[in-house]
């Protein structure tokens, strides 16, 4: 995902005994969602990071090329893991390199929340629009970054009404294809965190948010007047498959695919 840059890995691991000494080139964010152990100690440069149990909601951050070693014993978990590659040039993303390591800390809750919401999506057969992973992985970034602020200092001017036309426009020529946040903040013509903040200032949405918006306004009007199969519809709209439109289209107009088409979508736009 991400051109490699990201890897999500979720899994139910189970085993007696386990001893480790590695290191990666990638930052590695791990969330514990279910279960614990009879023991984990790990230790990174002589030191003790952890000796103590596993638990739910606890999470560990391991910076890139940072050694650790140790040992489960009587592990049961279930965890998400998501390894960053230094280079994304992501908000937040550049801050991880300087942190130390973290292991077995109670998770921030925002942080726990995003994770576990991208793990339900994944284990529903559901691959998120890149867009929405950027943004995803900056907030993460951010949070255990400990930069997010706790309020806005000052109003962030938007990108303006004639940058978002053609911004619109963009998006819509291209709704069948991947939108990643970088490809909008090229369009734009700035960095991926300013672009990110000004569009949501310009129109209250996330990117990811208004790509999706987008999708459904189009599918909206093809539904009114085009005997497509819904199926094909979500194809053309961009969508990993027909559940995961009709899921989406119903979180956003408050009916499926299906009924908008037989009302013919009386009563049902959404805002451009």
């Amino acid at each position: 995902m991400l051109d490699g840059g990201l890897v999500f890995d979720h899994r139910h691991w189970v085993c007696g005994e386990a001893e480790f000494r590695w290191s990666a080139p990638r930052h590695l964010i791990v969330l514990t969602e279910r279960g614990t152990t009879a023991r984990t100690c790990v230790s990174s440069e002589g030191r003790v990071m952890h000796d103590g149990r596993d638990g739910p909601g606890t999470l560990s951050f391991v910076p890139a090329h940072a050694e650790r070693s140790g040992h489960f014993r009587d592990a049961d978990l279930v965890y998400t893991a998501l390894w960053l590659d230094p280079a994304l040039g992501l908000p937040g993303c550049d801050r991880l390199a300087q942190l130390p390591m973290r292991i077995n800390d109670t998770a921030d809750a925002v942080v726990q929340a995003l994770l576990k919401s991208l793990s339900a999506e994944m284990a529903a057969g559901r691959v998120p629009e890149a867009v929405y992973l950027e943004h995803l992985v900056s907030l993460v970034s951010l949070r255990i970054a400990g930069a997010m602020p706790a309020a806005p200092v000052r109003r962030m001017p938007g990108v303006g009404k004639r940058l978002l036309a053609r911004l619109t426009d963009y998006i819509d020529s291209r709704l069948d294809t991947p939108l990643s946040l970088s490809d909008l903040a090229g369009v734009a013509g700035m960095p991926v965190d300013t672009f990110a903040r000004r569009f949501k200032a310009e129109t209250g949405m996330a990117p990811y948010a208004y790509v999706i918006s987008r999708r459904v306004r189009r599918a909206q009007c093809l539904l009114r007047g085009s005997p497509m199969p819904i199926s094909a519809m979500a194809l053309e709209l961009g969508f990993s498959s027909q559940s995961h439109f009709t899921s989406t289209f119903q979180r956003l107009t408050g009916t499926t695919p299906r009924s908008y088409r037989t009302h013919m979508g009386q009563d049902s736009d959404i805002s451009s």
